[in-house]
């Protein structure tokens, strides 16, 4: 396992804000690709053993595909890789799905979208909640993967109010350390300090009975069990669920779209911390996915984010649910 002192030693790739916002900068200063189409309804149910599990749709972001999106690809081939596929080649969806279980009176959500401080094609999370019948007072637990602004920024809105005021929130501890250590703060890079800064907002004022820091490889809720994936940040986490025989698998940021990433395991979007890390748990879990017929869920996957890996030539192909 690397330690997280690798990771400032690392490629620290990841979204640089502009001063006094949470908004990406190349999200204000993007061309204007068109507006995505958001999914009506924007929840998906789907039974695993015993539990339902709700996709629930935050947004999507249209961002321009540059150089810069896949660190060590050229554009040509990323170009290529998604013409052959049918997809756009001058701009990427990017969408983005928390999800909700639903087990007898328990009700958890699994990372929080992008809340007030995305663009106006996001924050949709509790409109789609809403529209699966359910408020944000029903959920009592917050499972967050980890601290990347479009996981965590839907815990508090700009007023500083909690959106989910019942729920403990359990956090990696791995992931809290980090991006609450003010020694990495203060030798981290330009762009990574609105990173932390975001992350402070979010924690720093967290009461203590409401935050929960958990050890890899814990069980966070009954059947549910915590998967460390570091790579994409230093606590990076992953979540499996069983029931009554079948699995279910939060992939979180394991991978970003899977047009891209699934399919070239080896290519490293801009946001991956520590690339390399990033890679050899990506082959790994796929591999263990893939292996078991697990239905998987992806933040970054096309919604509903529902479905299934298949072995596909140097790496892997998204089997949308039906």
């Amino acid at each position: 396992m690397l330690s997280r002192r690798h990771f400032l030693g690392a490629s620290l790739a990841t979204t640089v804000y502009a001063a006094g916002s949470f908004v990406p900068v190349w999200a204000q200063n993007a061309p204007n690709f068109g507006t995505p189409t958001l999914p009506s309804p924007g929840f998906k149910r789907m039974k695993v053993g015993n539990v339902e599990v709700i996709a629930l749709n935050d947004g999507i972001t249209r961002r321009p595909l540059g150089e810069e999106f896949v660190k060590n690809a050229p554009l040509a081939e990323v170009r290529a890789l998604l013409a052959s596929q049918n997809l756009p080649t001058d701009y990427i969806d990017v969408p983005y799905t928390p999800f909700l279980v639903v087990a007898g009176a328990r009700k958890i959500l699994i990372d929080t979208g992008l809340g007030e401080f995305g663009g106006p094609t996001t924050g949709k999370l509790l409109d789609s909640l809403r529209a699966a019948g359910m408020q944000a007072s029903d959920i009592d637990t917050v499972l967050i993967s980890h601290f990347h602004g479009d996981h965590i920024n839907g815990l508090r809105n700009k007023a500083g109010e909690w959106t989910f005021p019942k729920a403990k929130v359990m956090v990696p501890a791995a992931e809290h350390a980090f991006w609450m250590d003010d020694a990495r703060m203060a030798a981290a890079p330009a762009g990574m300090k609105g990173a932390f800064e975001n992350a402070r907002r979010t924690f720093a004022t967290m009461p203590a009975d409401t935050l929960v820091r958990f050890e890899a490889g814990n069980e966070v809720a009954p059947g549910i069990q915590s998967v460390a994936a570091y790579g994409h940040t230093p606590g990076h986490t992953l979540f499996e669920l069983k029931s009554a025989g079948q699995n279910f698998f939060y992939v979180a940021d394991l991978t970003n779209v899977p047009a891209l990433f699934a399919r070239n395991p080896d290519w490293a979007v801009t946001f991956d911390m520590d690339a390399e890390a990033a890679r050899k748990v990506r082959r790994e879990v796929f591999a263990r996915i893939t292996a078991s017929n697990a239905m998987l869920g992806g933040f970054h996957f096309p919604f509903p984010a529902f479905g299934r890996m298949a072995a596909s030539g140097n790496g892997y192909a998204f089997q949308p649910a039906a």
